[in-house]
């Protein structure tokens, strides 16, 4: 056998390993170069991460009014409740809810027929006590000539004692007697106007011009009087010209209204407007409501004159008030929810505060007859810790925030005016509020939350 023409060489078999390992280590290589951007990415973000994403203010300059919010009912300044002093059936009754009145205008007539028979008796009975007072005077005027006769006689002693002291007795007694006679024409002449006066309340007229706001009864019912006691209301007539808004504030509230404060009043009826008001009277008495439990409330009813006088109110509507209590011009003021407090000692937040206070409870807890001492010691750590809390805001520096502590003034729903602390133009931390009061703290890393785009603000 011959040899073969062209055998495979050797070297043309390596080749081809060669150059599949390079393309092996290529890939490892660029596997280990990606593995090696993508942790350096995640060590990047992870330190990025614990810089705080916050959004930030700057300090302004702004008038503020503080303002108390309230709610209650529009109710008459002056409305007048029609009850009978006298008990009967009705028999006239002219006037339907809504209807205009003046003063002096019937309002209720009552059957009278009991009364009149009353005021008759009464009238008999004056008769008679004024006739048996005329006769006893003439009794009386006899007597007194006997008295005067027998006295002469008995001082010429023509009669006997006896004679002269039965004769000055009979005289006393019809003396007596006819101031009895007097008595009774007076409680006669008593009894009868009593009756005049019930008779004449059988009819009743509208003390005020106003309009009959209520009315709970009709012709033909029976009615109590309120002579002895809470009789039947048969209407109100109230003047709708001057109306009021009625609200409760808070006991914590109260303190801040004064008389003539302005108030903002927004009535339900009428949804795009608000009202003018001042305030005219400040309850002195407290209205509790859920006494004795954990909804207990304690308001004070303030009455708020509306001086706006065009629109058409009907009582019991429901409004809102916010009444003007104090207000400050051209001060410095950041937003409410800028401002937290922290302890002066260690800048500790409320949270913090509390689980300290919680740790101190538990660690005493268990002492047996001591349990109302601890109850004790608590209270008066947490008063403590009140007393230690600073208002704070977080100034911004750079990618950093400072603690500043700040003196408040007053605040309205918006903003709080800062008296010391802080100036015109100052950034500082306006939100996340969880941030601010849980989480920021002196010295903290920041970043700036990035501003939305305008279709996630359309979202929102």
């Amino acid at each position: 056998m011959s040899a073969p023409a062209n055998p495979p060489s050797t070297p043309a078999n390596v080749t081809p390993k060669k150059n599949s390992r390079k393309r092996l280590w290529l890939v490892i290589g660029s596997l280990l170069l990606l593995v090696a951007v993508v942790a350096g990415a995640i060590i990047k973000n992870k330190g990025k991460d614990k810089a705080l994403v916050v959004t930030t203010e700057k300090a302004i300059i702004k008038t503020i009014i503080q303002s108390v919010n309230a709610t209650g009912k529009v109710q008459p300044e002056i409305e007048v409740k029609i009850a009978p002093e006298v008990s009967g059936e009705i028999t006239e009754l002219p006037l339907r809810e809504g209807a205009l009145v003046k003063k002096g205008d019937l309002l209720v007539r009552i059957k009278p027929d009991n009364y009149k028979y009353q005021l008759d008796q009464r009238e008999a009975a004056l008769a008679s006590a004024r006739a048996s007072a005329i006769q006893t005077k003439s009794s009386l005027l006899k007597a007194e000539e006997d008295y005067k006769r027998s006295q002469d006689l008995h001082g010429k002693q023509l009669i006997s004692d006896a004679e002269f002291t039965a004769s000055r007795t009979a005289f006393e007694q019809a003396q007596a007697n006819y101031d009895n006679f007097l008595a009774q024409i007076r409680s006669a002449e008593g009894l009868l106007a009593q009756a005049q006066e019930q008779l004449s309340k059988t009819v009743i007229y509208s003390p005020i011009d106003g309009t009959v706001t209520s009315r709970t009864s009709e012709v033909g019912e029976r009615v109590v009087g309120t002579g002895q006691f809470a009789g039947t209301e048969v209407m109100r007539v109230a003047e709708l010209a001057k109306m009021e808004v009625r609200v409760n504030v808070n006991e914590n509230d109260v303190v801040n209204v004064k008389i003539g404060d302005k108030g903002r009043i927004s009535v339900d009826a009428y949804p795009n407007r608000r009202f003018n008001g001042e305030v005219w009277e400040i309850a002195s008495t407290a209205r509790t409501l859920g006494q004795n439990t954990q909804e207990e409330v304690t308001n004070f009813v303030v009455k708020i004159r509306i001086t706006d006088r065009d629109a058409a109110f009907r009582p019991g509507m429901s409004a809102n008030a916010d009444i003007e209590t104090k207000t400050v011009t051209d001060v410095v003021a950041v937003p409410i929810q800028a401002v937290t407090v922290r302890s002066r000692e260690g800048a500790k937040t409320i949270d913090e505060l509390a689980g300290d206070r919680d740790k101190k409870a538990k660690e005493t807890k268990g002492e047996g007859a001591a349990a109302a001492v601890n109850q004790k010691d608590q209270r008066e750590r947490e008063r403590a810790d009140r007393e230690a809390l600073q208002r704070v805001v977080f100034l911004r520096s750079g990618d950093t925030v400072k603690m500043v502590s700040v003196k408040t003034g007053i605040a309205d729903s918006t903003h709080m005016e800062i008296t010391s602390g802080l100036k015109k133009g100052d950034e500082i931390v306006s939100g996340p509020f969880s941030t601010i009061t849980r989480m920021l703290k002196d010295g903290d890393k920041i970043r700036l939350e990035p501003p939305k785009k305008p279709d996630e603000r359309k979202r929102l």
